[in-house]
């Protein structure tokens, strides 16, 4: 297959930042071949209300306006049940949860679920989506840290489903077989994205590469592997969403004795020949449609009418990576900086 054909691409977990960052990174959305993001609330501060998260679509649609943009709120204790159906019928389209702490701009993230079923009821009644990011918090008296804090979040999941069966929700950006396995096991109503980045990565890839490291960390070749074997089945509630995550080269690339460098890796600007160039390394290119398209489009409810789908032409010839890319005194480095793809936009 030399050239394919991708109708109306959506990636349905990335983050565009404020201020300048955002001016840089919101238009390479488009230059990735996507025109439909479902966008990131962790801003600084944290998108926690309808008037913030429409103030903040308002800024994107001036940088990019021929994105269409999905906007998220903030799971906090503002949140109330009256706030999420003022949200849907603004065109909010979900909402995220982050435990506190275990990402960037989690400071604000949850700590018990309970206290929020009465916010979680009335999404279920507005048929609004709950983002979950799958990890608890690292603690050395439980023995959970980035290794496997994931599997020790798929509990809550289970519970959240059991309690609201009729809410849809998304394990977001999964890492393990055990996380596959959960979100298979559950109901049509419980959806999984994956990441580019962790279809290409292992634990042994960012331990020592600050430019590979994110959250939740890649895990364990068999965890790899069940995340493309998913792929490959084309099982339906499956789907990408990038966690495509800039950061300032300066904060990805130095560390301190008391500071960590930032956790996420960037890949919009060239996601969907990323998308085609992974999904042929491991046989799964017929499915590139549905897992960068469909799947996410159905479970969203954003399918498009016959003839309204844009569709982006791959073709098989080489892409190479840029090594960086900036917009005055910002500088980002992307996923793969100066290697080289097998698809590029026609």
């Amino acid at each position: 297959m030399e050239e394919i054909t991708v109708n109306a691409p959506a990636d349905f977990h990335v983050h565009l930042r404020q201020g300048e960052l955002s001016k840089l990174v919101t238009p390479h959305v488009r230059k990735g071949g996507f025109t439909l993001a479902y966008v990131m609330p962790n801003l600084k501060p944290p998108v926690t209300n309808t008037e913030m998260a429409l103030a903040y679509k308002k800024e994107l649609e001036a940088i990019d306006p021929d994105v269409e943009y999905l906007m998220t709120l903030y799971l906090s204790p503002e949140l109330t049940p009256d706030e999420i159906r003022k949200a849907k019928a603004a065109g909010i389209a979900g909402v995220k949860s982050y435990p506190r702490g275990v990402t960037t701009n989690s400071d604000s993230g949850i700590e018990s679920y309970e206290v929020y079923y009465p916010v979680f009821k009335a999404m279920e009644e507005e048929d609004m989506v709950l983002n979950l990011h799958g990890e608890i918090p690292s603690d050395a008296s439980s023995n959970i840290c980035v290794l496997n804090a994931e599997v020790a979040f798929l509990p809550h999941l289970r519970a959240l489903h059991a309690a609201f069966p009729r809410l849809r929700i998304v394990l977001e950006h999964a890492t393990t077989r055990a996380a596959v396995e959960a979100v298979k096991s559950l109901g049509d109503t419980v959806a999984c994205s994956i990441t580019a980045h962790h279809l290409d990565l292992t634990v042994d890839d960012w331990a020592g590469q600050s430019f590979n490291f994110c959250k939740p960390v890649a895990k364990y070749p068999d965890d790899r592997l069940a995340l493309r074997e998913i792929v490959k089945q084309g099982h339906p509630r499956f789907f990408l969403g990038s966690d495509s995550a800039p950061h300032l080269i300066q904060s990805k690339s130095v560390a301190t004795p008391s500071s960590g460098c930032a956790a996420g890796v960037y890949t919009s600007p060239f996601l969907l020949p990323l998308m085609a160039h992974l999904l042929d390394s491991f046989g799964a290119l017929s499915n590139l449609q549905a897992f960068v398209s469909s799947n996410g489009r159905r479970f969203y409810k954003r399918e498009l009418p016959v003839g309204e789908e844009k569709p982006v032409r791959l073709r098989r010839q080489a892409l190479q990576v840029e090594e960086s890319l900036s917009l005055n005194d910002q500088s980002v480095a992307p996923f793969m900086a100066g290697k080289q793809l097998d698809w590029s936009i026609a």
